[in-house]
């Protein structure tokens, strides 16, 4: 099935702050044959992002950041999560994709806005679907190859309320901390794993 196999009978937006919530009335054909509803469903409205695993192959380093996340602290109230979840999270460099920009351009201008890293090359991994049951937001998903030498201690773009703690892991490190459970956000899940199983031919090739 596709797009064109569902029909919009309205579509509201009830809320909008620093995201937004839309109301779809909607129905579907259903795999049996004909049309389900009329269904009723919110979506989550944050834009789309891009996520960037920053390498160094020289010294065999991956640049990191850490900082707050508001979801991680509400995920921290339930009872399905560890008492000592931290609301920090270490995680690869990402940003959301502005009007008139292109998925490479932000990464290009989050590395250097968020870490102080300029991207030099750059391979894109794979475009995915972050929460489809309840958000719109994809995650466009690169690796970058940076000199890690020009890496701020501390990131971020002022007057947009960031403070982020930027981090020169060892690739070695990075997938201990993998295996150890450290990451929990799916960005940096997707971006690392991905990134393991390229490691040794990235260096390789980014190294000559």
């Amino acid at each position: 099935m596709k797009a064109d196999d569902v029909e919009v009978l309205d579509l509201q937006s009830p809320y909008q702050g620093f995201f937004g919530i839309d109301r779809y009335r909607l129905k579907h054909r259903r795999f049996a044959g004909g049309w389900c509803g009329p269904l009723v469903r919110e979506v989550f409205e944050r834009g789309h992002a891009v996520a960037c695993v920053l390498y160094d192959p020289g010294p065999d380093v991956l640049v990191l950041v850490e900082q707050f996340r508001i979801g991680a602290l509400a995920a921290a109230r339930s009872p399905f999560v560890a008492d000592d979840a931290s609301p920090w999270l270490l995680e690869i460099m990402a940003g959301i994709i502005e009007e008139g920009e292109t998925p490479e351009a932000v990464a290009r201008r989050e590395a250097v806005e968020e870490t102080g890293c300029t991207i030099s090359d750059l391979v894109p991994i794979i475009r995915y679907l972050v929460s489809p049951g309840a958000a719109s937001e994809t995650v466009s998903l690169f690796c970058g190859r940076v000199d890690s030498s020009e890496a701020h201690a501390v990131g971020g773009v002022d007057g947009e309320d960031e403070d982020i703690r930027v981090l020169k892991v060892p690739a070695d490190e990075a997938f201990r901390w993998l295996d150890e459970g450290r990451f929990v956000n799916a960005m940096t899940l997707l971006g690392l794993y991905w990134f393991r199983q390229k490691h040794q031919e990235l260096r390789s090739a980014w190294r000559d």
